[in-house]
């Protein structure tokens, strides 16, 4: 067991409001929109799922870091929350299958994270006042400065964050050879996303955030993919010109996420951030067509607005989340195209959803 001397920390809420903790290691000041995330396990996925870019993390599990991490379950290139907050950060692990530890994880990535915080008075905090930009810091004794900081720092509403995570070039990944060409537009995938689609046969290529319909009509697929991602969808028109020019085309269409939100707003209906959002893998979603319930993991701060998708009569609601009935699904009616607001891919916990996958390729081997 290591011990050290760590530093005080804090975490300053955009209403003044004050929590305190001490440093893992990495010294320094990270802003972003303090949110909560419920799972138990799966801390490794959600630290590096390019949705929650710029979004500081709050662990609701007691134990962060007990089973250190792995190389090859990472969802990115890269660790995307701007910083950890925590209860008990764990320096050991004891998983025989770890490369290394979470410590030695976020030194590489450069990540502040600050534990020994009161977790369940923040939670309960953020519960009650909604989602809202903070600053993690050991600079403690500068309360004003990062008061002046944080003042500054853009809210994520309206705030277009998939250019930041997206790939610069177009990539393929699959077996070349595959039954099935699927292009898929980048606007802040995850690595399970495209391991679900290859394994049932397809191969596929990957597509910057800002790619036109003719650019991904090229690779000549036999069906679309709208990844997941952060931000507010309303500023992604390019995304949602590319899905009107699929769905008009009617030709099979998934989108997961942010690309439920991109093809919602492609349709006429409106989003808004919600006071908290959903992120954790225990969300009960039931199926509207079977009738089944489905334990999902979810992780969005954005939502579409049921009230405009009952009324839009092109539009089905094909899934609802039992916590608060907000829409968790679509499909275009007479159109091969459908969507999820949550992660049928996401491997810490249930794989109730995982035929999505399975019906997204049978609309594409029916079209």
């Amino acid at each position: 067991m290591k011990y050290k001397q760590r530093k005080k920390a804090l975490i300053l809420l955009a209403d003044g409001t004050i929590f305190h903790g001490k440093s893992i290691g990495k010294e320094g000041s990270a802003f972003g929109e303090v949110c909560f995330n419920t799972g138990t396990t799966g801390y490794q996925e959600i630290f590096t799922d390019p949705s929650y870019y710029g979004q500081l993390m709050v662990t609701t599990n007691a134990h962060i870091g007990n089973y250190g991490t792995k190389e090859s379950e990472i969802e990115s290139d890269s660790v995307k929350i701007a910083g950890l907050i925590c209860k008990n950060f764990s320096f050991e692990y004891s998983r025989v299958a770890a490369d290394n530890s979470l410590e030695d994880f976020f030194e590489k990535h450069n990540t502040l994270a600050i534990a020994d915080v009161d977790t369940r008075a923040l939670v309960s905090y953020i519960r009650d006042h909604g989602a809202m930009n903070a600053v993690i810091s050991t600079d403690v004794d500068n309360i004003e400065g990062l008061k002046k900081q944080l003042a500054e720092q853009p809210g994520m509403e309206g705030l277009e964050l998939a250019s930041k995570v997206s790939t610069k070039e177009p990539y393929y990944y699959g077996d070349e050879n595959a039954t099935h060409k699927i292009a898929a537009l980048d606007i802040g995938i995850k690595k399970n996303i495209l391991r679900n689609l290859a394994k049932r046969d397809a191969y596929i290529k990957v597509f910057p955030y800002n790619s036109k319909f003719e650019d991904l009509e090229a690779f000549q697929p036999d069906g679309y993919f709208l990844s997941n991602g952060p931000g507010d969808p309303e500023p992604l028109i390019e995304a949602q010109t590319v899905a009107k020019e699929i769905i008009e085309r009617n030709k099979p269409l998934f989108g997961i996420c942010l690309g439920h939100q991109v093809i919602a707003l492609a349709n006429g209906i409106s989003t808004y951030k919600m006071h908290n959002g959903h992120r954790g893998i225990n969300h009960p979603v039931k199926n509207l067509i079977t009738g089944k319930g489905e334990i999902t993991s979810q992780n969005h701060g954005f939502a579409i607005n049921r009230e405009e998708a009952e009324a839009n009569s092109n539009v089905e609601i094909t899934h609802l989340h039992l916590n608060d009935d907000t829409v968790a699904g679509i499909k275009i009616k007479g159109k091969n195209c459908f969507s999820v607001q949550y992660h049928p891919e996401a491997s810490p916990g249930p794989n109730d959803s995982t035929y999505l996958f399975d019906e997204f390729i049978n609309n594409i081997k029916n079209n």
